[in-house]
């Protein structure tokens, strides 16, 4: 599934744009992580798109997320390769237990181009004056993009530096500037 294939399927159940944006810079990011692990870019990035296909259907109910995201892909004939990393990627739901580097990216690149586009905001919404200095600094102010999930983002650091997954983030979120309406 390409990527414009998998955001008009997204934009069939999910209306709010800062709903959508948040899906595009979570595929952006794991688009990159792909790439820099050598794996399927277009794939991880279909994830990263429809991972909460199911978000406003389900009145955002933690206890539905992620599962009812799976029915509604599978009924629209979307095979498992993408639909059960979704499915999983509800940590509320099962825990941190995740051991293959599609669902560990997953919980990073969902956390991460949250913290990376808070970022971006208190710079003006100028994603190019985002620095690897300032997201390592707002990382460590658990008050700063709160509902990004420090705990999450350090999973991939079994995958990838720290370091490096940072300016993955920044550089993929920066090539997708425009569609998230940042500078």
């Amino acid at each position: 599934m390409e990527k414009t294939e998998a955001l008009t399927l997204l934009k069939q159940h999910v209306a709010t744009p800062s709903l959508v944006g948040h899906c595009i810079s979570t595929a952006a990011v794991m688009k990159g992580l792909a790439t820099e692990l050598g794996q399927d870019a277009v794939l991880w990035e279909t994830i990263g798109i429809l991972h909460d296909i199911d978000f406003e259907e389900i009145d955002e109910d933690m206890e539905k997320h992620g599962l009812a995201g799976y029915e509604i892909l599978r009924a629209a004939g979307v095979g498992d390769e993408i639909a059960l990393p979704i499915k999983r990627h509800n940590h509320m739901i099962f825990g941190t237990d995740y051991t293959t580097p599609v669902e560990i990216c997953l919980q990073v690149a969902d956390s991460v181009s949250g913290l990376i586009v808070a970022c971006a905001y208190v710079k003006g919404g100028n994603i190019s004056d985002v620095t690897l200095k300032t997201v390592t600094k707002k990382y460590k102010t658990p008050s700063f993009a709160a509902g990004c999930d420090r705990t999450r983002i350090a999973l991939g650091d079994a995958l990838v530096p720290r370091e490096r997954m940072y300016e993955i983030a920044i550089s993929e979120i920066t090539a997708v500037k425009d569609e998230l309406g940042l500078n």
